[in-house]
């Protein structure tokens, strides 16, 4: 898929004037292992850089906002990469060109997937008559080079939808609803210890930590209810998150919520953070990035030092 770099293809040298290109998509993560590149696996990020990298006919590395576990969708996922200003102009020769020509290779690539897995007659027919692959490039534009899709964001929003026996079940909503549907989760149970979980706190006990980062974190905002269908939302909003943070803190919630665990186990794995107490990561099907938040655009560089400072829980 995509263009294969040889000795034909382009670089861009420090003698050029480099544009910076931001990108604002979305996708269907159920096909999709992660975010990240690797190797003999089909990931977001191998599909969009092979699809930019036909259109710059070089190498694209990207930088995006949050790298989304396997199976994790986004509803407002946002990435950057750097062209020469040259190569820019020439692609976007009119408003919304680039765009254009980058949705449509990746519905290429999607319906040549659609053949090769032997996906059904329907799923193939939708892919080419709607051009609807799994990722949806909602916005391509030239930014300054302060912004940073990564460090520049100042918070990131997202949903986790569960479907218990109280739910009406919805196949429609198969791929961004994890249903669990003998079991019952008490939402008011649930409400009782969201307070506890809010502010600059070590959240160790909810995360799978990288290497030399840091997983203390802001947590703005948790909330929970039961829309019309019946689902179970919990919505989350920090500065950040550490890998698997979402999952593991919507884990121990609905473990509350069956009764399983009280408001003292919150509180214990708040005040002695490790990764030694065994919180339960929730299955990726019902996480959704729904949105990355970014400043004012004179505000992009400062914000982006404040966010490479590591952070401290003083």
């Amino acid at each position: 898929m995509g263009f294969v770099p040889g000795n034909t293809s382009t670089k861009v040298t420090t003698l050029e004037a480099s544009q910076r290109i931001r990108i604002d998509l979305a996708y269907d993560g159920s096909l999709f292992h992660g975010w990240a590149k690797q190797p003999g696996l089909r990931t977001v990020e191998g599909e969009l850089t092979a699809a930019l990298g036909t259109i710059w006919r070089q190498d694209i590395a990207v930088t995006v906002a949050g790298r989304t576990d396997a199976g994790v969708h986004a509803a407002g996922q946002v990435a950057h990469f750097d062209s020469s200003l040259m190569q820019w102009q020439t692609i976007e020769k009119n408003k919304g060109q680039a765009a254009k020509r980058i949705q449509g290779l990746l519905a290429r690539q999607f319906s040549e997937l659609v053949h090769t897995q032997n996906l059904s007659r329907s799923l193939t027919k939708h892919a080419f008559q709607d051009q609807m692959p799994d990722i949806i490039v909602h916005q391509v534009e030239a930014v300054s080079s302060d912004f940073d899709a990564r460090f520049s964001a100042t918070g990131r929003k997202y949903c986790y939808r569960i479907g218990d026996e109280q739910t009406k079940i919805d196949p429609r909503r198969r791929a961004d609803v994890l249903y669990l549907p003998r079991t019952r989760v008490d939402v008011d149970k649930i409400q009782e210890v969201l307070e506890d979980l809010l502010g600059l706190q070590d959240f160790l006990s909810f995360c799978r930590p990288r290497p030399g980062a840091t997983t203390i974190r802001t947590l703005r905002r948790i909330e929970v209810d039961r829309n019309e269908d019946r689902i179970i939302c919990f919505r989350l909003e920090a500065d950040a998150f550490c890998h698997s943070m979402v999952r593991s803190l919507v884990g121990a919630l609905v473990e509350v919520g069956r009764g399983r665990r009280d408001r003292d186990w919150i509180r214990a794995l708040l005040l002695r953070p490790c990764r030694e107490h065994g919180v339960p990561i929730i299955g990726a099907r019902g996480l959704t990035l729904e949105e990355v938040e970014y400043p004012p655009a004179d505000q992009w560089e400062k914000r982006a030092r404040e966010s490479r400072a590591k952070r401290t829980s003083e």
